[in-house]
């Protein structure tokens, strides 16, 4: 049987400090912390989906991860409700060092105003907005 992909559920995303990713992500991008699971793990909440922070040192036995993790290595887009101009503006409140933007990118949907930057490991967050 034939099947389609509905969307992304969750992702995972290996780092060397778990809590310093965490609270990068609640601070910068305004996302929830979840705490699940046993052994405790952590858990990054927006919209319907989630990031799963895997600290790299726990072994496949015990958290199933691809065949090499690595941190740093991610390059990842959210979307966001508001102008191209105010993810600069969070951007500067927070320190974050802008890697590139605004500019215009190709999404999904079409068009969207986009800005990089880097989060704690290394992974490039690009955030963008369809709207104008």
């Amino acid at each position: 049987m034939r099947f389609a992909v509905d969307r992304l559920d969750h992702l995972v995303i290996n780092c060397r400090d778990v809590e310093v990713m965490a609270s990068w992500y609640q601070r910068v991008l305004g996302m929830e912390r979840e705490d699940f699971g046993s052994p405790s793990r952590i858990a990054l909440k927006f919209g319907g989906q989630k990031i799963n922070l895997r600290p790299v040192e726990v072994p496949q036995e015990e958290w199933l991860a691809a065949a090499h993790c690595v941190p740093g290595t991610q390059d990842l887009c959210f979307i966001v409700a508001v102008a191209p101009a105010e993810i600069v503006g969070q951007f500067h409140a927070c320190g974050v060092t802008i890697e590139l933007g605004p500019v215009t990118r190709t999404g999904a949907l079409g068009a969207m105003g986009s800005v990089y930057c880097r989060d704690p490991e290394g992974n490039l967050i690009e955030v963008s907005s369809y709207s104008a």
